[in-house]
C-alpha cells in the first residue's frame, strides 16, 4: 500500500494539469482565519451592479499573474468515524485530503475570469468498507476581503474494492470577479463538511 500512494498522488496531480492545462500552481497553505470570514463566504456571488461598476470604471488590464489559490486552514482534510468514536483510530472509516490546486485566469473588459481546480484522495480507513463517498468541496473567491463568489461542490467517489482508495477532481469554469487592477485576490478551497 505504501508504494502505491505516491502513483496515486502523482496521477491526481497529472489529472489537474490535463485539466487546467497552462495553469500555474498556487500556493497550498492558506491563513487562519476567522469564524466570521468563513461565514462570509457562504453562498457568496458578485452582484451586477457590482460588475457593471467594475466594467465601467475599467483601464485596460493584462493579467501578469493569477491570483493565489490556497487551501483554507482547517479544511486541507475530512474524516468519517463509525459509532461517535470520533478521534479513535480503528473506528476511522475514510478520510479525506487535498492534493493539488490550481488556477488560470484571463483579464478583459473590467473583470478577471478564472478557472480553478482540484484534485485529492479519498483513504478507506480500518473501519471502513465504503464503496462511494460524497467529497463536499467548497471554493470561494475573496476581493478586497469581500467575498465575490463561493459555492459548495458535491462530488461522487467510488471507491472499487479491492482498492482501499480513490482519487478525485473538480475543476469550476469561467467565474467572474470585477477587476481594476491591484485588488487583492484570493482563491480558496477546501472540504466542507457543514450542513
Amino acid at each position: 500500500m505504501t508504494n502505491f500512494l505516491p502513483m496515486l498522488r502523482l496521477s491526481a496531480a497529472a489529472a489537474l494539469a490535463a485539466l487546467l492545462a497552462g495553469c500555474s500552481m498556487g500556493s497550498m497553505f492558506g491563513g487562519g482565519q476567522s469564524a466570521a470570514t468563513n461565514q462570509s463566504l457562504q453562498n457568496a456571488t458578485a452582484s451586477p451592479a457590482a460588475i457593471a461598476q467594475a466594467q465601467s470604471n475599467a483601464l485596460p488590464a493584462i493579467a501578469t499573474q493569477c491570483p493565489p489559490i490556497k487551501v483554507r486552514a482547517g479544511s486541507e482534510a475530512m474524516y468519517y468515524y463509525g459509532g461517535g468514536r470520533v478521534g479513535d483510530p480503528k473506528a476511522l472509516q475514510y478520510q479525506g485530503v487535498i492534493d493539488e490546486s490550481s488556477r488560470n485566469c484571463v483579464v478583459s473588459n473590467g473583470l478577471i475570469t478564472v478557472n480553478m481546480g482540484v484534485a485529492g484522495r479519498i483513504l478507506l480507513g480500518p473501519g471502513g468498507k465504503q464503496t462511494s463517498v460524497n467529497a463536499p468541496i467548497r471554493f470561494a473567491v475573496e476581493r478586497n476581503g469581500t467575498a465575490v463568489f463561493s459555492e459548495k461542490y458535491t462530488i461522487p467517489v467510488s471507491v472499487v474494492p479491492p482498492a482501499e482508495s480513490a482519487e478525485f477532481s473538480k475543476v469550476i469554469e469561467n467565474v467572474a470577479i470585477p477587476y481594476l487592477g491591484g485588488e487583492d485576490i484570493t482563491i480558496w478551497v477546501g472540504f466542507d463538511t457543514k450542513g
